[in-house]
């Protein structure tokens, strides 16, 4: 009797695992479901605005009117710009990822359709389909419309199921088979998508670890790449000898850095600078302009800062240890700037922007105030979210739209031209909080905690596939 309930129960636990796992498959299925019907839809988003749905295009060639948007490769239809921010808005994305959704869309349908085909099969899923078209769209040079139907032949061929060092060798191929490399007297005939210079260093200056790091890659040159990993293996063998017990590839980042401030040293010196030296006499190695934001609070005749705030660069959190640790070198220059009280009032009587404001306005909103945008603030327009009426004064009427911090924000260019010069519309609601309204009714709120969708307009019948 023992044997028999052991030997039901583990039946039973054998159906719930089996259950949970068709459940996960299930749901999984559904997700690449999903995902294809976004791309569909997407792309048929776009068909509903192209370039002749811009009606004072022909009439008023404005700078800074909406305009066609090219985002996918030749021979993929172009579409209105203005369409890609609400989109975007509904999809809690921002607009630049939205362009990306809608281009991927695109080129798979009129420049890889047999993949197209393949993912909305269920086939192949969207997100290899995706990774395939944003190396189509922004291959060097430029594919043809035949180019990337070759491309899309060999990728179909083996269901979408290629890698990226694949995906990249079959780019150069198509390159050289459809001898589209730029032109290049030095450069064989036979390998001519050589032409294209894979070198680069790129430092993502916009994604900071919350441990105050930054991530870099590079693409060198044979021999430089050699000389460099000599130096920083000597590098980090030296500050190990000096009694250093980082990690090695922490020790290898540190001597990187050696190299960057020596260079920095060495050209404060070429230049003749003599007021940017430290104690020792040496010219300042360091020279790092953070924008950090700490609470503060006064005990006796103290002031003293939180444990932690928050960095500008890359929106993060930041350790007041690693600020600290950051300014402990002797020829390190450090500039601390005045508090600016981002309660305050200020107005000026023109239209101009004081700069005392604009650094209020970015402190505050510190990134564009579109739904989802997160460009930094200070690469910004500062906006006037009731416009400035320059014939106010004139006439003797109040200012509508006054120069002052309650009625200013932070746009980035594309948005500040679609707040402008489309029916997307906005007002302030609090300090540094604004509600938007787009073109078909969806309303959003954006503060400095991010964007949040507000009641959406009616249900309409969701569209049918054709």
């Amino acid at each position: 009797m023992i044997e028999t309930l052991a030997a039901r129960r583990g039946a039973r636990g054998d159906d719930s695992v089996s259950a949970l796992l068709a459940a996960i498959k299930e749901r999984k299925a559904a997700e690449d479901r999903a995902a294809a019907d976004q791309l569909d839809l997407a792309a048929r988003w776009a068909d509903l605005h192209p370039p002749e749905s811009i009606h004072a295009a022909a009439s008023f060639p404005v700078p800074g009117w909406e305009h066609e948007e090219p985002i996918a490769g030749e021979g993929a239809p172009l579409v209105a710009e203005f369409c890609v921010a609400e989109l975007g808005a509904v999809l809690g994305i921002s607009t630049t990822s939205a362009k990306r959704l809608i281009g991927h869309a695109l080129e798979l349908r009129h420049r890889l359709p047999r993949l197209w085909a393949q993912v909305q099969s269920g086939l192949v899923p969207a997100w290899r389909a995706r990774s395939v078209a944003e190396a189509t769209i922004h291959a060097t040079p430029a594919l043809t419309r035949e180019a990337a139907g070759w491309v899309d032949s060999q990728v179909a061929a083996v269901a979408g199921r290629v890698r990226p060092a694949q995906l990249d060798r079959l780019a150069a191929e198509t390159i050289k088979r459809y001898d589209l490399a730029l032109p290049d007297p030095a450069a064989d005939p036979e390998d001519g998508y050589l032409a294209v210079d894979p070198r680069h260093v790129t430092i993502d200056t916009q994604d900071v670890h919350y441990a105050g790091t930054m991530r870099l890659e590079a693409e060198l040159d044979l021999a430089d790449a050699l000389d460099l990993d000599r130096a920083l293996a000597h590098g980090a063998a030296t500050l190990a000898a000096l009694g250093s017990a980082e990690p090695l590839d922490a020790r290898r980042a540190k001597a990187l850095g050696d190299l960057a401030r020596t260079q920095t040293a060495l050209d404060l010196h070429a230049q003749g600078v003599t007021d940017a030296r430290a104690q020792d006499g040496l010219p300042v190695a360091r020279e790092v302009v953070l924008h950090a934001h700490f609470d503060a609070s006064t005990v006796g005749e103290q002031t003293v800062f939180g444990a932690t705030g928050r960095m500008e660069e890359g929106q993060r959190l930041l350790l007041l240890d690693q600020v600290r640790a950051w300014c402990a070198d002797t020829r390190t220059k450090v500039t601390i700037k005045p508090v600016i009280d981002l309660t305050a009032e200020h107005t000026s009587p023109g239209y101009a922007v004081p700069d005392r404001i604009r650094e209020q306005v970015a402190l505050r909103d510190r990134t564009c105030v579109f739904p989802w945008c997160s460009r930094p603030a200070r690469g910004c327009d500062i906006d006037h979210v009731i416009p400035f009426d320059p014939n106010a004064d004139a006439e003797g009427r109040p200012q509508p739209g006054p120069t002052t911090t309650s009625n200013l924000a932070a746009l980035c260019r594309r948005h500040h031209r679609l707040k402008t010069h489309s029916a997307w519309r906005y007002t302030v609601v609090a300090p540094g909080a604004f509600e938007w309204t787009s073109p078909h009714g969806h309303r959003y709120r954006r503060d400095q905690t991010g964007t949040t969708a507000l009641d959406d307009p009616p249900p309409v019948p969701h569209p049918r596939r054709r």
